[in-house]
């Protein structure tokens, strides 16, 4: 009797070792080929995105290269099963001269495309891009800034915001995209690190995926976890929001 509950005793060890094992793969085949929490950590993006928004990153989008593999191991160059991004996707990339973190912007400039910051207008190939006054933005201090709307010319509208009209980040040189990379911005024009500054063109390889939705969202920096803050922190009307 005693040999029979030691066996079972191990059995039911080594069931629960292995349920473990199963769901760590599981979650590691849906990270790395289907899809990937991602957290906001700066105001790059708003107001389109804020901080304390949580969302999922689909990685089927562009196809996978090595920075879809946890860790980014360097086995091997290129994309496999590659799918060109669009105007005005919000991309997950890897910044070429920084590797190891990932950046969220949008993606503004494809191959060969000409692109410029004319007194904080956007124009691509020496075009304007529509933008028209959307109203104020009311931050989290209750400071009022001005929005935009902008359209692309494939039909992509989305708001941005203009801080300053009369920044750096408004009047640029022109930036010829070079093939097979693409040019970021961030919707926060005056407050975003972004291909007009150090970020650069971005290689397509260095594409993580495609921002899809936004599953969570909590003021400021609290954590999810956190829940006895979700009362007044918590921002509900962001929850399921679809970015594309």
């Amino acid at each position: 009797m005693v040999e029979q509950a030691e066996r079972r005793e191990k059995g039911g060890f080594g069931e629960t070792v292995k349920v473990i094992v199963q769901a760590l793969l599981l979650a590691l085949v849906i990270r790395t080929f289907l899809f990937q929490p991602f957290s906001i950590p700066s105001g790059s993006m708003m107001p389109t995105l804020l901080v304390g928004d949580y969302l999922f990153v689909s990685k089927w989008s562009y196809g996978y290269s090595h920075f879809s593999l946890p860790l980014s191991p360097d086995l091997f160059s290129g994309r496999i099963l590659a799918s060109e991004p669009e105007r005005g996707d919000i991309v997950v990339f890897r910044k070429p001269n920084e590797v190891d973190t990932d950046y969220i912007k949008r993606l503004i400039g494809l191959p060969g495309d000409r692109v410029q910051m004319r007194n904080g207008v956007l124009y691509l190939n020496d075009e304007p891009v529509k933008r028209e006054p959307a109203g104020m933005f009311i931050a989290d201090d209750g400071t009022e800034v001005q929005q935009y709307r902008e359209t692309l010319p494939n039909g992509v509208s989305y708001i941005t915001l203009d801080l300053n009209p009369n920044s750096t980040a408004d009047n640029t040189r022109e930036f010829l995209v070079p093939a097979g990379h693409y040019f970021m911005m961030g919707d926060n024009r005056d407050n975003s690190l972004d291909s007009r500054f150090d970020v650069g063109y971005v290689p397509f390889e260095n594409l993580v995926g495609k921002a899809r939705v936004i599953f969570f969202s909590i003021e400021g920096d609290d954590s999810p976890f956190e829940i006895w803050k979700w009362p007044t922190e918590l921002r509900p009307s962001r929850i399921f929001t679809w970015l594309g």
